[in-house]
């Protein structure tokens, strides 16, 4: 807090208000000191204890009038030693709402019996609350219009004595608050960070409205509080120091929203004494009470001499407050000010709803402060989801509409979600207001980034396109509900798969899934539907889906089923939850069982009937990975494994091999109820696999030369590929392949070699990683360690060999496989427990180490604008980014290797020679790699 005056600087306050402390000692002046005032809160215990005052100091008792006036008697009498228990207005803050009430009514009381003194308790509050605690001075003002007490209006500075002085006029008092020159540098109570800072602010807003809430039927008319309290705030509020300026216009734009449900109030008032005024009207002569009639009409006089002067009150607020402040400097100030005219309209819709105050709201939509900005959406959206006010709000929307469509596009993460909630709000209460441009436009955020953002415009998607009832066609043919319910869905599916293929981003239906589980989840989550919706016949059903659209239907069933499997985390969306809570995660366990229930069931069917198509077959193959391993159901289990089995005996293609491995990986997981089930028949598909390679081998391979048909190349093809699948994600070890394979390493060139050779390689580098990850349980004895050795000098003899050789896919992978068999072997070492055996030390050959670095200088450190030209005479971007992430990993490969001491220290000069080479605009990302060296 503001540190106490000096004794130089009270001195040379005392002798500035000289004059002012004469006529102050005549007309009954108070002095506030800096310790009777001071911000009592600041030291406040934990267990907020009232604390006893001073007996000069004004107080307010926890009792009614009793207390009051035993306060005032122990004030006036210096015999009594008795010190009262009581609590000023600042410490009422720390009591909550109830305490509140209590301690301003016996304000008010005290008000009524000495206001002039009560209206100084008042200031002070609002001064200390301000974090101040100077000194305040008051003296009386006898005439506003007295030009000598207009000049006395000043606020300077005294650096001499390092105080600040701010004098001015609260009619009937002329105020002077001393503080020390430094104040607007300390941290006053409503920006002061964590809870207490908060907490503040709510209990100071709260304080102002019970205020006038408790004064509205007494004193808030007696031309006298208000005028006083409203000339406080509007000087302060016009103060150079943030402090009062902050507090202050805080306080008058909380105090104009009490005095609009004050003028409710009348209005209500008014509006039924004329109702009453008008039944009485309408009385027969002998019914007619003259004495009655008069007696409504003098209350109605009455309230509306209340309502104008409230009105009154209310006007000067706004004109001399926040037309002010409402383009403040400080974003707090016009903050406040957003968020309280976005109340006022809402409220007081009659006198605050037009475009001479909507016109702000506008305005500072352009601020440059994110919260001002947010205030204004927040604030309209009130305005905009009452149908009873879109009339007044036509200019606006035809005025502002594309800046509310532009700020979807906000930096600010929370102004953009709360824009597109305002134009849902927008759609939903009016069809005109937004064309389908604008809907076109608005729609596409459902693949945003931000996931806010992005269910914000699922569900418009959802209000605008999918949430639409079944044709009237549909439901005059003479179906159940069952089938009409259906039939609707289906429509919705439509109206979705033609969103999707008009919006033409055909690899982001997880994102779009995403952007509509909160709001479609009951329709995502309809498994059987969407099942049924794969598997009905399409030439005997009217509503039936084309091929393209299977394909989009299938994705996006498996990106259902993934989001109530796993929740929604998906790369590259950020903002959602990231620990759920304990009913979130109960439902979802129950969403999980029931489609592993269902899907089991159903799967092997659509298997069946999509079996021609490699893409949905993939996207099928995905969906067992997110059975919940609890549900029991053998019998089906047992009929989904053979149906892969015989899409695998099917299938090659890339996509479905690598979706059955890890769908088998899952299944055969140990904590699952059919792992044993899993493991015979995955156990039995690798060894057919591997008997029919062995008999095509045997018959094709004869020395180094591999010689078969185009037929049987392709079986050996499609064997070698279903095995390095598998071999991928599953221990073959036990089958040999290295053994079977490491001789077609040494064939040579032919007809389909390089394709063969590509695989192969694969293949042995997957065993071998197997081999070394294993060691510790299966190298029992040194003989064991002594044969592993050995494969892991051929295959780097081997593939050493491959990176001269003519086809670029066959070089890559030959040097990526030494590299990360190297690498991990290297690894192993460092790990190895010497109390048990482990591998054997395997260093590469100096010529290997050669080639590697070779090779990586011809392949990675290239200008790729000349590559690319001496390869094609134009490529597109996406070949460019490619071919840079190739380069990339063959970079980071060889990186790692140096890292692990595979290789010698002294390859780091070669390579460094070649990075200060490399283009900065294309190759930017290849300098970083090379970076990790240093690590």
């Amino acid at each position: 807090m503001i540190p106490e005056p000096t004794a130089a600087a009270a001195s040379r306050s005392s002798q500035l208000n000289k004059p002012c402390q004469d006529e102050a000692d005549a007309s009954g002046a108070v002095n506030h000191s800096e310790e009777d005032s001071g911000n009592e809160n600041r030291r406040k215990s934990a267990r907020r204890r009232k604390r006893t005052h001073k007996s000069s100091e004004n107080v307010m008792h926890k009792r009614a009038k009793a207390s009051c006036s035993h306060a005032r008697t122990a004030r006036g009498s210096t015999e009594k030693q008795e010190q009262v228990e009581a609590v000023t207005l600042f410490e009422v803050i720390t009591m909550g709402r109830s305490a509140m009430q209590a301690v301003i009514d016996d304000w008010i009381e005290a008000y009524m019996t000495d206001r002039d003194s009560s209206l100084l308790d008042l200031i002070t509050f609002f001064i200390q609350c301000s974090g101040c605690k100077g000194v305040v001075t008051a003296e009386m003002c006898h005439s506003q219009e007295d030009s000598d007490v207009m000049s006395k209006m000043v606020e300077e500075l005294d650096d001499d004595a390092g105080l600040q002085y701010k004098k001015f006029l609260a009619f009937p008092w002329i105020l002077t608050v001393t503080w020390p020159i430094d104040a607007d540098s300390v941290d006053y109570p409503l920006v002061q960070s964590g809870p207490y800072g908060r907490w503040f602010h709510s209990e100071f807003c709260d304080f102002v409205s019970v205020l006038v809430s408790q004064c509205q039927h007494s004193i808030i008319f007696d031309s006298y509080l208000m005028n006083s309290l409203i000339s406080l705030l509007t000087e302060l509020s016009n103060s150079y120091v943030r402090a009062f300026r902050h507090t202050f216009t805080l306080a008058a734009v909380k105090l104009l929203s009490a005095l609009v449900s004050v003028a409710l109030s009348l209005s209500v008032g008014i509006e039924n004494s004329q109702k009453l005024l008008k039944v009485q009207k309408t009385k027969s002569m002998r019914q007619k009470s003259t004495q009655q009639l008069e007696k409504i009409q003098k209350k109605i006089k009455e309230l509306q001499e209340k309502w104008t002067e409230v009105e009154n009150m209310m006007d000067v607020i706004f004109k001399g407050v926040f037309l002010k402040r409402y383009r403040d400097v400080l974003p707090e100030i016009r903050s406040a000010c957003m968020e309280e005219l976005g109340l006022w309209m809402k409220l007081y819709s009659c006198a605050f709803l037009n475009d001479s105050y909507l016109k702000y709201i506008g305005w500072m939509m352009h601020d440059k402060i994110p919260d001002v900005r947010l205030k204004c959406m927040l604030g309209l959206q009130g305005l905009y989801g009452d149908p009873v006010l879109l009339p007044k709000l036509d200019l606006f929307t035809s005025r502002f509409k594309e800046r509310l469509i532009s700020m979807t596009l906000d930096k600010d993460n929370e102004v953009a979600v709360q824009t597109m909630k305002l134009l849902l709000i927008i759609s939903k209460t009016s069809d005109d207001l937004l064309t389908p441009d604008d809907y076109r436009q608005l729609l596409q955020f459902v693949y945003s980034s931000q996931r806010p953002l992005a269910c914000s415009a699922g569900e418009l998607l959802y209000s605008r396109l999918l949430n639409a009832a079944a044709p009237e066609s549909v439901t005059q043919a003479g179906m159940n509900e069952e089938e009409v319910n259906k039939q609707q869905k289906f429509s919705q599916l439509k109206a979705l798969l033609q969103f999707y293929q008009e919006s033409e981003l055909h690899k982001h239906v997880v994102y779009l899934v995403d952007s509509l589980w909160d709001c479609a989840g009951a329709l995502l989550k309809d498994w059987p539907t969407l099942t049924s919706a794969l598997l009905q016949d399409s030439s005997a059903d009217t509503q039936s889906f084309a091929q393209v659209e299977h394909e989009i239907l299938v994705e996006i069933l498996v990106a259902s089923v993934r989001q109530a499997s796993e929740g929604p985390v998906l790369a590259g969306r950020s903002g959602g939850k990231k620990v759920i809570s304990i009913k979130e995660k109960k439902a979802q366990t129950d969403d999980s069982l029931k489609l592993t229930e269902h899907l089991l069931t159903v799967l092997p069917n659509l298997l069946s009937k999509f079996s021609g198509s490699s893409d949905i077959v993939a996207s099928l193959l995905r969906i067992p990975q997110y059975f919940q391993p609890e549900a029991e159901n053998t019998q089906a289990v047992s009929s989904l494994l053979a149906e892969m089995g015989t899409v695998l005996d099917f299938h090659s293609h890339h996509a479905v091999l690598e979706a059955a491995a890890r769908t088998f990986l899952s299944l055969c997981g140990e904590e699952t109820c059919w792992s044993s089930t899993a493991q015979a028949v995955r156990d039995t598909l690798v060894q057919s696999w591997v008997d029919q390679l062995k008999n095509l081998l045997e018959d094709s391979l004869k020395g180094d030369s591999l010689s078969a048909d185009e037929e049987k190349m392709r079986e050996i093809l499609s064997m070698l590929k279903k095995l390095r699948a598998f071999h991928n994600c599953h221990d073959l070890s036990q089958w040999g392949l290295f053994d079977l394979l490491s001789p077609l390493l040494s064939m040579e060139s032919g007809q389909g070699e390089a394709e063969v050779l590509l695989e192969v390689l694969q293949c042995l580098s997957f065993s071998l990683l197997w081999s070394l990850s294993t060691s510790g349980e299966t190298l029992t004895s040194r003989d064991k360690a002594v044969a592993q050795r050995l494969r892991l000098r051929l295959f780097c003899e081997r593939s050493h060999h491959c990176l001269f050789h003519s086809d670029p896919g066959v070089k890559h992978q030959a040097f990526l496989g030494v590299c990360d068999v190297l690498t991990a072997h290297s690894y192993q070492l460092q790990v190895w427990d010497p109390s048990s055996f482990g591998p054997l030390l395997y260093t590469p050959s100096p010529k290997l180490q050669r080639a590697l670095l070779t090779f990586v200088c011809a392949h990675v450190f290239v200008d790729s604008d000349c590559d690319s030209q001496s390869r094609a005479s134009e490529s597109s971007q996406e070949d460019k980014l490619e071919d840079l992430h190739k380069r990339r990993n063959l970079l980071a490969a060889f990186c790692k290797m140096i890292v692990h001491r595979v290789l010698e220290m002294s390859m780091v000069a070669e390579v460094f020679m070649y990075y200060t080479k490399v283009k900065v605009s294309s190759s930017r990302t290849l300098r970083e790699n090379a970076l990790t060296l240093y690590c």
